[in-house]
């Protein structure tokens, strides 16, 4: 503390204090010290004055600038204010009471250098590969701060008056973790963990065909996006034969047999899942139609190939006379199927086409000879 007190221009008058002290008042107020003596060039810091006789204080300067008081000691010995703006440099600080101006005492400004940024979370800290997701950083000092995702810059980019919270959108970036870093004109700073890019889930517009038999085996076709690696369920069976193109817009494969009426269809990838509009009706199968057998009669050793032309023979079952004809294949379209005839007795005998929708019986039958 000083021990050196000057008058300042309004000297008092001898004598003690209004009200008499018995002389034991100073003539005069003082100041001995500033604390903190030194401060920002932005000011608004706190700085204790002390000294005596400050009572009824109106006004502190810094060089000549009024600083704000935030409080006073009744007794005289203190005076807190806020200290003003003010070019780096010493410069006195005068306090000014009723009975005068004070001595003055040297406070110094010093430039202080901004901190750089810095960042406690972010959230959230994934999302997809397309962009477009909002974020918000939490941290300090992120006033002019500039977001970059895996180098790209993220946009919206929004910052509140403390500097605390910075908020934006998320660019287009690569699927897995990338590196997030928040600059500021006083530094860098990379946010823990980084972000993870995370493809987008399946997209459906379209399932053709909208409905087929309970039997399953029919082809659909989804059309959308995101689709790799799909699985396709219908009423929770799962799709066979499922296959997807190169650019995940559109997979084909086959339904399973499924319980008539209409049932949930949907597209499951490792990003999520997605459910077709409408989903898919199971109708009642369609019966075979046999319009020929050819040949019409053959040994009844059996063993004749032979052959029927129709509709709708998916999975049939031929049988002459009850028993089944032996070899069956059936082309791909339903119309034709082959086999060989099993032995049986002499004469004409039924031949009945047998298919999960149902049966047809050969007109004219078969001759056995």
């Amino acid at each position: 503390m000083s021990a050196v007190i000057a008058q300042q221009e309004n000297p008092q008058p001898s004598g003690s204090w209004p009200g008499g002290d018995g002389g034991n008042w100073p003539r005069y107020p003082r100041l001995y010290e500033a604390i903190p003596d030194s401060g920002p060039t932005g000011g608004g810091n706190s700085v204790l004055l002390t000294g005596a006789g400050l009572q009824g204080t109106s006004q502190v300067t810094f060089g000549g600038i009024p600083a704000t008081l935030t409080a006073q000691d009744p007794s005289g010995g203190s005076v807190t204010v806020l200290a003003p703006p003010h070019a780096a440099g010493t410069v006195q600080v005068v306090a000014t009471t009723p009975r005068g101006n004070t001595n003055s005492v040297s406070y110094t400004y010093t430039v202080v250098s901004p901190s750089g940024p810095t960042v406690t979370s972010l959230v959230p800290n994934s999302g997809s590969t397309a962009g477009g997701t909002a974020f918000a950083l939490i941290g300090t000092h992120l006033t002019g701060a500039t977001v970059t995702f895996n180098g790209v810059p993220a946009t919206g980019a929004s910052i509140n008056a403390t500097g605390t919270v910075l908020t934006g959108v998320a660019p287009p970036g690569p699927a897995g973790n990338v590196p997030v870093v928040v600059t500021t004109p006083a530094g860098s700073t990379t946010v823990a963990g980084g972000y993870t890019y995370t493809p987008p889930p399946p997209v459906v517009t379209s399932l053709t065909p909208t409905s087929g038999s309970t039997t399953g085996g029919t082809a659909f076709v989804i059309v959308g996006s995101n689709l790799g690696g799909a699985v396709v369920t219908f009423n929770g069976v799962v799709a066979t034969g499922v296959s997807v193109n190169a650019s995940g817009t559109a997979l084909v494969g086959f339904t399973p047999a499924g319980p008539l009426g209409n049932v949930p269809v949907v597209v499951t990838t490792p990003t999520g899942s997605a459910a077709v509009a409408g989903g898919y009706t199971y109708t009642a199968p369609v019966p075979p139609l046999v319009t020929s057998l050819t040949p019409s009669s053959g040994s009844a050793t059996g063993g004749t190939a032979f052959v029927i032309v129709g509709s709708n023979l998916g999975g049939a079952v031929v049988t002459f006379n009850g028993v089944a004809a032996t070899g069956v294949s059936v082309n791909a379209s339903g119309t034709a199927l082959v086999g060989f005839t099993p032995a049986g007795p002499l004469g004409n005998v039924p031949v009945v086409v047998t298919t999960p929708g149902g049966s047809a019986t050969a007109a004219g039958g078969y001759t056995y000879v």
